[in-house]
């Protein structure tokens, strides 16, 4: 009897295990901000779900981009101004996630720090501060940005600004003031090419810069596309501790949960 049940609870992982991989290859997966460089939108420490299926599925999509998939299958390309998740070039072994900003036979251009869409300007228009609390995720870029409150906690601010991309996809940007990126090159996007940007303009290595591990991703192959960000699963600004069980929930962020794209 002992050894029946023995198999049976070897089938039942085997089953667990199968059940995990498809739905996390398929249907949706976590994902976490490691980085800055997508404020105001995310910020580090936010875990969120990306859904698998909007752009098909490739090699990536699979757990460890296990070569299962021939090129890419119930292929679509995203939206201009989704939040997609993708495998990094030159590697193609880690993580990204930035804002779908040029598409096949797209024209990009950054012109004093204002994007370029086929040689029409989107409308950069300011707004209120972004303000964030210095945290063990977070502190500020620079010492100009720090501001102590009137209660005495420490946050920064950061210029920002609404785009509206031609399709009418609003969000915002931060833009920390002029940087080389600024100004760039006009690229034509060829075919199965993507161009990401962060939404942290100042602070974010994406299609503006050449493809360099560790540094730009140049223009991303759609085939690396991994999944769409959909919504904020829990975020933490860094504070808790394991051993002190409230913490875990005095570090969490409530007025991020549940947040969508």
């Amino acid at each position: 009897m002992p050894k029946k049940d023995d198999e049976n609870f070897f089938v039942f992982l085997i089953k667990l295990v199968l059940i995990v991989g498809i739905f996390r290859s398929f249907i949706f997966s976590p994902f976490n901000i490691p980085s800055e460089s997508m404020l105001p939108r995310l910020e580090n420490g936010d875990y969120l779900l990306a859904a698998k299926w909007p752009y098909g599925f490739s090699k990536y999509s699979m757990p460890f981009s296990l070569p299962l998939i021939p090129g890419r299958v119930f292929a679509h390309l995203p939206a201009r101004g989704d939040v997609a998740i993708f495998k990094a070039p030159p590697g193609n072994d880690v993580d990204y996630i930035k804002r779908v900003i040029g598409l096949p036979g797209d024209t990009i251009q950054m012109k004093g720090g204002v994007l370029f869409i086929n040689n029409v300007a989107v409308p950069k228009v300011k707004q209120p501060d972004f303000v964030i609390r210095v945290s063990t995720n977070t502190s500020c870029v620079s010492p100009e940005f720090e501001v102590l409150e009137k209660d005495g906690t420490p946050t920064c601010h950061y210029p920002q600004f609404r785009e509206t991309l031609p399709e009418g996809k609003s969000y915002n940007v931060l833009d920390l003031g002029y940087r080389p990126q600024d100004d760039t090159p006009a690229v034509t996007i060829p075919a199965d090419r993507l161009f990401m940007m962060g939404d942290n303009r100042d602070n974010s290595m994406d299609s503006r810069f050449p493809a360099m591990e560790g540094g730009g991703i140049g223009l991303v192959p759609a085939e690396n596309l991994v999944g769409r960000a959909t919504i904020v699963m829990w975020s933490t600004d860094g504070g808790a501790n394991w051993f002190l069980p409230w913490t875990w929930f005095t570090a969490a962020r409530w007025n991020r949960i549940g947040g969508t794209f």
